[in-house]
């Protein structure tokens, strides 16, 4: 039996979650009653000492998970002999669904500076992004969404990750988000000749008017884009004084949402200001991320329409009084603003029923403290620690539109898991600390603490 996470007395949880449901624990009993797992097919088994197979419902207790390839293919409750078959040891661990942050720029950090462009190559920025990668998917989340990052080098990692050549995340992309020339995700705060040598404006995802909008769209899909990010609104790290008001207009908006989705794209709106979310969700995007403004009304049309809500709150939390001395004066003034309502965003969505989605805009905050977020999302909805966690896996699966393939530990999906010590339906803290990561039957390697 292969033990992969022994960690000192006093780390381990002093107690267990509970049992089985009735009803779940007569569909594991017929299965295993009516299955015995063929030796000869079966990859890895896992011997948990509790499972959220759902999160939302009531965790499983002792349970043996077989892993084919990168699929579960059974679940049974107990924990089972199954021949040779390697056996991970995990009985004294909580075992739940891989994480997936909806909102992640892995070709940045905190660290990035606005004249990176000028001394990075490609290959620079494809390492970095491997980086950042690799510290995300060894905290646990085992899927992201990246909306914007810049350049090619993010689509090499996806597909380097997909194909198994490289260790990370599953990744759907967006590539560069689509604004208003000299808006939020086009470049500014540089002077001009060096802003046109680095920036083009075929290269920043800048547009202007209905029909050239349409073409960005069109363009990200040739490329290769898994769905299509937009900036309807300034930014608080844009460097520019001109606040947080709508950018894309209505006209722009509508083109946006409509080609994409002829073309089987969903739309994540960056969003921070009132005007410019309203004016997001009536154009029909998928989600608003940050939603930092959000008022009662467009809550309520949000909750009508399906919108989802990816309420971000890494730029907020990451940057103490020390880290802000490197920001402009715009830019602090920003952060200051926006941190006088943060959470209402939560507060409001939890009211109104409006679907949330886990996102924590990590590339503005550090890459591998994703989990952080959860606490905060906690403290402020206030979310139970439940609603949190499913934000980050069931909801997230349903936002990317991977239900059938993620979010879940059940039979066909990917074997993408972790396991934690505790219960994070009692604290959701432990998340914080993956003791260890699966993802796609195989197991990812820690870092020692």
């Amino acid at each position: 039996m292969v033990d992969i996470a022994n960690p000192p007395a006093r780390d381990r949880p002093t107690r267990r979650l509970g049992a089985l449901s009735a009803s779940v624990f007569a569909l594991l009993t017929s299965a295993a009653a009516a299955v015995q797992p063929a030796v000869a097919e079966q990859d890895l088994v896992i011997h948990a000492g509790a499972v959220i197979a759902v999160p939302g419902e009531r965790a499983l207790g002792p349970t043996t998970i077989v892993v084919r390839k990168d699929k579960i293919v059974q679940l049974l409750p107990g924990y089972v002999d199954v021949g040779d078959a390697p056996v991970i040891d995990l009985k004294d661990r909580t075992l739940l669904p891989g994480l997936i942050d909806t909102h992640v720029h892995f070709s940045f950090s905190p660290a990035t500076r606005n004249w990176s462009a000028a001394i990075d190559t490609p290959e620079d920025v494809a390492l970095a992004s491997f980086s950042n990668a690799k510290k995300t998917l060894e905290a646990g989340f085992t899927t992201v969404r990246d909306v914007g990052s810049d350049g090619y080098a993010i689509h090499a990692l996806r597909d380097a990750i997909t194909d198994g050549t490289v260790p990370g995340p599953r990744i759907f992309l967006s590539g560069t988000s689509l604004s208003i020339v000299g808006g939020h995700g086009d470049m500014s705060g540089l002077n001009r000749k060096t802003t046109e040598a680095l920036f083009p404006y075929d290269y920043t995802g800048a547009c202007t008017g209905a029909v050239e909008c349409a073409l960005r769209v069109r363009e990200a899909a040739k490329f290769g884009a898994d769905l299509i990010k937009i900036t309807t609104t300034g930014g608080i790290m844009s460097q520019q004084a001109r606040g947080l008001g709508q950018h894309l207009s209505d006209e722009e908006l509508n083109a946006i949402v409509t080609t994409a989705h002829s073309l089987g794209l969903k739309v994540a709106a960056h969003a921070h200001g009132g005007q410019g979310v309203t004016a997001s969700v009536r154009a029909g995007v998928d989600s608003i991320e940050h939603g930092t403004y959000l008022d009662a009304d467009t809550a309520k049309t949000m909750a009508a329409r399906g919108t989802w809500l990816v309420p971000t709150l890494g730029l907020l939390e990451s940057h103490d009084s020390a880290d802000t001395a490197r920001l402009t004066p715009a830019v602090q003034a920003k952060i200051a603003e926006a941190r006088k309502v943060s959470g209402d965003n939560i507060r409001l969505a939890v009211r109104h029923k409006v679907n949330i989605a886990f996102g924590t805009d990590a590339g503005v905050s550090p890459h591998g403290e994703n989990a952080r977020q959860f606490r905060k999302m906690v403290e402020q909805g206030p979310m139970t620690p439940m609603a949190a966690l499913r934000s980050a896996t069931v909801d997230a699966a349903a936002l990317l539109g991977q239900s059938d393939h993620l979010g879940t530990i059940a039979p066909g999906k990917y074997a993408d898991m972790i396991a934690v010590a505790g219960d994070p339906y009692r604290d959701v803290t432990v998340l914080e600390k993956v003791a260890v990561v699966i993802k796609d039957g195989r197991i990812i390697a820690r870092p020692a603490d």
